[in-house]
């Protein structure tokens, strides 16, 4: 059973989301404000997050860089926050994906199965388990990235985003392909999720990240990698 970990502090909020999660067969918790969430997320070791940011106790993108310190569980931001700069941050902090209130269920429940789904082991052909490059190595098979002799660190959101770039060398992969396969929107208005998103993995991957070696941008089509 997949386990949800509901953080919000409207209890009748808290009620609607639990009981559509249970009715398709989620196992979830709930918890009221960030302290709870983060010993339920220690204790519970859930699949997903769900978290609103106004809480009580914390603000909920510091939820998402506490999490981030030990886990990778994707985070779903539940937000009535509109900003623009609200929704870099919460995704800059490692959100995996940002919804905002007043928002439908259905779509919060198809971004959830999308999350779950991002997490899931994907067999990979043999040819195709190591990308080597000068700067880092990708094991596609372990889902992990090295650089400089140590591991790099990622969210799921960023693992997803480079395995379909890597695993497509040279091919320009677009911001609708992007956007569909990793958040199942395609949308032109979530761009800016790609655009955080790919500035976080040239952080981690790029010697010059101003000026990618590797993860391309071709402007106002989408992005490509260049082994």
């Amino acid at each position: 059973m997949t386990r949800v970990l509901v953080v919000e502090d409207d209890p009748q909020l808290v009620r609607a989301l639990v009981i559509n999660m249970q009715a398709r067969h989620y196992g979830v918790d709930a918890a009221p404000d960030g302290a709870t969430a983060l010993h339920l997320a220690a204790a519970r070791r859930p699949d997903v997050v769900v978290l609103d940011l106004g809480l009580p106790d914390m603000d909920g993108v510091d939820v998402v860089k506490a999490l981030r310190g030990w886990t990778r569980v994707p985070v779903l931001v539940l937000s009535a926050r509109r900003a623009s700069d609200e929704t870099v941050a919460a995704l800059d902090a490692g959100a995996d994906d940002y919804i905002t209130k007043p928002f439908s269920m259905d779509e919060l429940l198809a971004r959830l199965r999308a999350a779950v789904r991002r997490t899931e082991t994907v067999p990979v052909e043999p040819v195709m388990t190591l990308v080597t490059t000068e700067e880092f190595t990708i094991d596609l098979a372990a889902k992990k990235v090295h650089r400089g002799g140590h591991d790099v660190r990622l969210t799921p959101t960023e693992w997803h985003l480079l395995e379909i770039l890597v695993t497509n060398p040279g091919r320009l992969i677009t911001q609708k392909q992007l956007l569909q396969e990793v958040w199942g929107v395609s949308r032109s208005n979530k761009t800016n999720y790609l655009r955080v998103y790919m500035a976080q993995l040239r952080r981690k991957l790029e010697a010059d990240p101003s000026h990618p070696r590797y993860l391309i941008t071709e402007p106002g089509m989408g992005y490509r990698f260049e082994a």
